[in-house]
Parts: structure tokens; sequence; C-alpha cells
């Protein structure tokens, strides 16, 4: 087989030694991702009168939910996947964490600290939706660096080039692929970039952009999981995150109609306020970044 040149080469290595310590970039990635939605979000949540406190107080306890969350996901989809040592279901530096559990868990251990603080819940979802995406691109650094979620074969002057070892039984003579997480990436942004026009310039009621969110990214998960080929479950031929995405999609939808329609903030929530992020008692509010 003729070798190709491929736009995106693939990584020497997948971290660095400092001293004693390996640093891992797919770690790296994370880090930089929580530093830029904690400070996306406390722009956006100061700019409605909230205070920058409360958004380290989520991400303090959120942060970690998230990773367990999407530990957890990861274990329950692709328990194959798992290295087979004692501490393999742990191992989240060889990759393996669930976006899908990430944010459930993420998301409700979020809720719980801003019920606490008596916080609006919806005003706080809207205003970290934009930040959660580009968080989420920030973090699909660190499979390019794991030479993992790529798609099928491909010959475009942007594939990605896979090392050997990292190909997929039945494609190791293949050499470069669908870069599907730099598809995720520019997505994420450009989606983040609509949401936070969208509050700027349309009337939106809380937590309508937190809906589109979730209905958004679903609906760029459906397209990438048709594309990819590294190991997963499947059923009736489909990838299982196909379907979980088709089905987030479509709830992220019909919730965004319910609280536009209703105006109301969802299923069990209080309905947003019109003035402070802290007043929870008036129902006629806009999007949050509608009031900058």
């Amino acid at each position: 087989m003729t070798h190709l040149v491929a736009f995106l080469p693939s990584p020497s290595s997948n971290g660095f030694y400092l001293g004693p310590l390996f640093v891992h970039f797919y770690g790296l990635a994370y880090v930089f991702a929580v530093i830029a939605a904690v400070r996306i979000t406390i722009w956006r949540w100061e700019a409605v009168g909230g205070n920058r406190e409360l958004v380290y107080d989520v991400a303090l306890w959120g942060f970690p939910a998230g990773v367990i969350g999407g530990r957890l996901y990861f274990l329950a989809t692709s328990w194959n996947e798992v290295p087979a040592h004692w501490w393999g279901p742990i191992a989240i530096w060889d990759g393996g964490l669930g976006i899908w559990g990430g944010i459930a868990l993420g998301t409700l251990v979020g809720i719980l600290v801003l019920r606490r603080h008596h916080a609006n819940v919806a005003l706080f979802m809207d205003a970290a939706a934009p930040a959660l995406l580009v968080a989420q691109a920030i973090g699909r650094l660190g499979n390019y660096f794991n030479q993992e979620l790529f798609g099928s074969p491909s010959t475009l002057p942007w594939a990605l080039e896979i090392a050997p070892a990292h190909r997929p039984v039945g494609y190791a003579h293949y050499a470069t692929f669908q870069p599907t997480f730099l598809y995720e990436i520019i997505w994420n942004l450009l989606l983040a970039a609509a949401l936070v026009w969208l509050g700027r310039r349309r009337t939106i009621r809380p937590p309508g952009l937190f809906a589109l969110y979730v209905a958004g990214y679903s609906f760029a998960r459906i397209g990438e999981e048709l594309l990819r080929v590294d190991p997963a479950h499947h059923i009736f031929g489909l990838r299982v995150n196909f379907y979980v995405a088709t089905l987030l999609c479509v709830a992220g939808l019909v919730w965004f109609w319910r609280i536009q329609r209703a105006g109301g903030a969802g299923p069990g929530e209080a309905p947003p306020p019109q003035g402070s992020a802290a007043d929870v008692s008036d129902p006629g509010a806009r999007s949050e970044v509608s009031r900058r």
C-alpha cells in the first residue's frame, strides 16, 4: 500500500516526563478545559449580577463528579476495554471517559450546589452551556495525543495518521482516518458561539440555551458515531452511543420547546427571574446574556 502523508501526523508521544512523573497530554487537556469553563462561566454569570465564588464552588464539586460520572459511563458501556489490572477501573489516564455520564453527574451535583446557595439554577445553566462546549472542545485534544476516537479510513487532505498499534482490528492496512475528534472540536466551538449569539439577539427563556446545548451537541454526535470505527458495543449494527445521542437530541429539542412554550424552566424547576441571578420570584425572565 502506498503510504499517505496525512495533513495531521500522529503524535510522537502522549505525554512527557517532569522529573520522575509522566504527565499525560490527555490530563493536561482536561486541566485547561476546566480553567476555560470556569473563566467563561464567570464572565457570563457576573454579567447578570452573579457571584464568581459560586462558580468556583460549582466547579469544585461538579468537575470531580463529572470525572466520576464519565468513568462510570465508560465502565458500563465499554467494560471490555478496561485494563485487566486491579487499577483498571480507575485508569482514566488511558482515556475512557464517557461524556454523557460526565455531563449528567456533573450537572446534577452542580444543581445541588446551586440550590444549596439558593441561586437561580436556570440562569446558571444557560451561563455555563457555551463554557461546557469550549471545555469539551479543549478536552478532545487529548484524544489526538491518545490516538483514539477517529473515524473511518480516509484519503482526505486533513485525514489523521494513526500509528499501527492504535488501529482497530481489521484496519491495520490503513494509514489515515477521519479525524472525528477534530470535527467535534470545530462543531463545539461553532455551537458555543451560536448560543452566545442567541442569548444576545433573541429572547430565550432559561434554561433554553442549555437545552439547545444538549440537542446541538447530541446532533453532532449522531454523525460522529456513524463515522467512528474504534471498538464499541453495537445494537442492530449501530453503536450504542448513536442511540444515546439520538435520544438526547430529541429530548433536548422537546425540552427547549416546552421551556419556551410554557415559560418555565423544566421539570421541577422554578420559573426564571426578571432581575438578579439570586432572585427566583419573577417568572418573566429572558436569557441572561440578552441583558448584558
